[in-house]
């Protein structure tokens, strides 16, 4: 499955409430478990705050993709938020997050948890795509952006 199979309205967000990096991961997590995708909020979290912990998934340009394996998931699971008012997130450029990409795995499924890393690694490289999501108003914009749908 790849990480465009998991696109729904029900896993974006647009705005992003949250105003600090801690505050976005409880955020994204959450979007989650409201879309019946986890149940186990607090281990998520932790493990993606742990991988936090080990360096910042802020990447540049406007990126930040949060990411953990925890055996609190069955498969892969994606969220997605925007944040037009940016956050920082510790990014390697120092500048805010505007997209956010909460990618969780379990354990035992590298392949599928790699293979996403490198879509969103991809789309990534496209300023004018970040331009446009960053200014998306819906989950349904996100979605058709994402999947051309």
């Amino acid at each position: 499955m790849t990480m465009m199979n998991l696109i729904k309205e029900e896993i974006v967000k647009v705005p992003l409430v949250s105003d600090d990096k801690l505050n976005v991961l409880r955020e994204l997590v959450q979007i989650l478990k409201d879309a019946g995708q986890i149940e186990d909020v607090n281990g998520v979290l932790s493990a993606v705050q742990e991988r936090e912990a080990k360096g910042s998934t802020g990447l540049e340009d406007g990126i930040a993709v949060p990411h953990a394996k925890t055996p609190a998931v069955g498969g892969l699971k994606l969220a997605i938020g925007v944040a037009p008012q940016g956050i920082d997130f510790d990014s390697l450029d120092h500048k805010p997050a505007n997209l956010f990409f909460l990618l969780l795995a379990s354990p035992d499924s590298a392949g599928p948890h790699v293979a996403a890393l490198a879509e969103i690694a991809k789309l990534s490289q496209s300023k004018s795509f970040c331009r446009a999501m960053a200014h998306a108003e819906t989950a349904a914009e996100v979605v058709e952006l994402m999947t051309g749908e």
